[in-house]
């Protein structure tokens, strides 16, 4: 009896402890609007907030990924954050040592710099939605392996699926050959418009490159207009 009253209280403390790290999940993603996963629910909810509530229902599916080598050394799947109801996606490479601590995308030195240059084209990080190809952090920071790309690209694709976004900024070569499909340095692939899944799409130098050559801050400055100019023209 005794054996099988511990066996329920195990389950009850495994109950409780799944439920506050999803809705400590959802806090990350969304701060204070919590969506629940019913399907009730979700009918019932009008369209934009059913958009935010399936992407919650994937963060919920995919935040404990064990698909490639990544999964055993992160401490946090850093999924995305933002607006879902937005039209605008900025996608870079991975994260990297504290967005692994935090849990968020761009909450380092290049999401510092990232947020100055969002700033200037009169956008912030409320009008839009930023994640990664990779959602975990490669060791060191290195460039991610074909099976890391492999196990995380599909997690991207729905999420662009479920934004829809009508314009994408992309950061990083790593994250340019993964949505545009094809190689290249970035100075050849960056100053032209691609269409990719039903949006513009431009892409530009990450930060971290920029924090390490400031000189290629002229040609970003250069791409981030031409966003801008996209979005405006409209």
């Amino acid at each position: 009896m005794e054996t099988s009253q511990n066996n329920i209280s195990n389950e009850l403390l495994n109950l409780i402890d799944e439920s506050e790290e999803f809705l400590k999940s959802q806090q990350i993603i969304y701060g204070e609007d919590i969506f629940l996963d019913f399907d009730a629910a979700l009918l019932s909810l009008p369209p934009q907030e059913r958009k935010r509530k399936v992407l919650a229902d994937l963060f919920y599916r995919v935040r404990k990924c064990q698909n490639c080598a990544l999964a055993a050394k992160r401490k946090h799947m850093v999924f995305g954050s933002g607006n879902a109801e937005t039209e605008i996606m900025v996608i870079g490479e991975a994260p990297g040592f504290y967005e692994d601590q935090k849990g968020l995308p761009f909450v380092g030195e290049a999401g510092k710099l990232l947020d100055k240059i969002l700033a200037a084209i009169d956008l912030s990080r409320d009008n839009l939605f930023i994640t990664n190809v990779l959602k975990c952090r490669p060791p060191e920071n290195r460039d991610p392996d074909i099976n890391e790309k492999s196990a995380c690209f599909p997690i991207l694709v729905e999420q662009i699926k479920i934004i829809k976004p009508k314009f994408i900024l992309i950061l990083g070569r790593i994250a340019a050959h993964s949505l545009l499909n094809m190689d290249g340095s970035l100075t050849a692939l960056r100053n032209k418009v691609y269409d990719i899944y039903d949006a513009k799409a431009l892409v530009t130098y990450h930060p971290a490159a920029l924090l390490r050559d400031a000189s290629k801050k002229r040609e970003t400055w250069q791409d981030v207009q031409l966003f801008q100019k996209l979005i405006k023209e409209a």
